[in-house]
């Protein structure tokens, strides 16, 4: 077995049926369920103009050389319906695109529920007509290499967040989360309690009803001066 040249075919797919769960709620008040350290850098964000508010699906990940684009190719010929592919790109190296039109096309012709590239695209126009949620860094017309090394299906750091192959991430217009596949159950129950509190809250903020004691409380504890005069 090579370190470095290998793709693992199998992941674990029971996420699946969380999936759609997942796509019912929007990203913030899952991250606040989990310590607020789930989220992608935001340097990965969309570029398209996906249909629906929350789109979701399991992590097929792939670690590229930065700026080589050869086992995204291969990720895409394994890619099933549900899968997000999320790449890594050594960290985000930012000076050659890692997709074009061409392959945006083939990844909605798969029916891949998402792309996540720690780094740039070129096409942007096309990106910008696609219906697929495609999370990028930037833009750039230089191409990429397809010479490898890369793996796919083991774990990878992608925006500054570990993630597993099967692993559930969520999108939406504010970016990119990632749940653990084995915590998943627990933290769907947990944003759906955090959902219908959080609704309450922007109801209450927009009649006056809101709570707001709990800002003076939190400024005298941190003993922040207060002056009944001009500077």
């Amino acid at each position: 077995m090579t370190v470095g040249g290998r793709i693992y075919l199998k992941k674990d797919n029971s996420g699946l049926e969380l999936v759609q769960e997942f796509a019912k709620i929007p990203t913030a008040n899952i991250a606040d369920t989990m310590g607020r350290s789930c989220a992608l850098h935001p340097r990965i964000r969309l570029f398209s103009k996906p249909q629906g508010a929350v789109w979701a699906g399991v992590a097929l990940t792939v670690k590229s050389r930065g700026g080589d684009n050869l086992l995204i190719h291969a990720a895409l010929d394994m890619a099933q319906e549900g899968d997000v592919i999320i790449v890594s790109n050594e960290g985000g190296v930012d000076n050659r695109s890692l997709m074009g039109e061409i392959m945006f096309t083939y990844a909605a012709y798969k029916k891949v529920s998402g792309l996540v590239l720690d780094g740039p695209i070129r096409d942007v126009k096309s990106a910008q007509e696609m219906a697929l949620p495609i999370f990028a860094t930037g833009a750039t017309p230089g191409g990429p290499y397809k010479e490898g090394p890369g793996e796919i299906n083991v774990p990878v750091s992608c925006g500054g967040i570990s993630v597993n192959p099967g692993d559930i991430v969520v999108m939406d217009d504010d970016g990119v989360i990632i749940i653990p596949l084995k915590d998943a159950r627990e933290v769907l129950e947990a944003a759906k309690k955090l959902q219908s509190a959080d609704e309450a809250k922007v109801i209450a903020a927009g009649n006056g009803t809101a709570k707001r004691d709990w800002v003076a409380t939190a400024i005298a504890s941190k003993n922040i001066e207060i002056i009944d005069d001009y500077y």
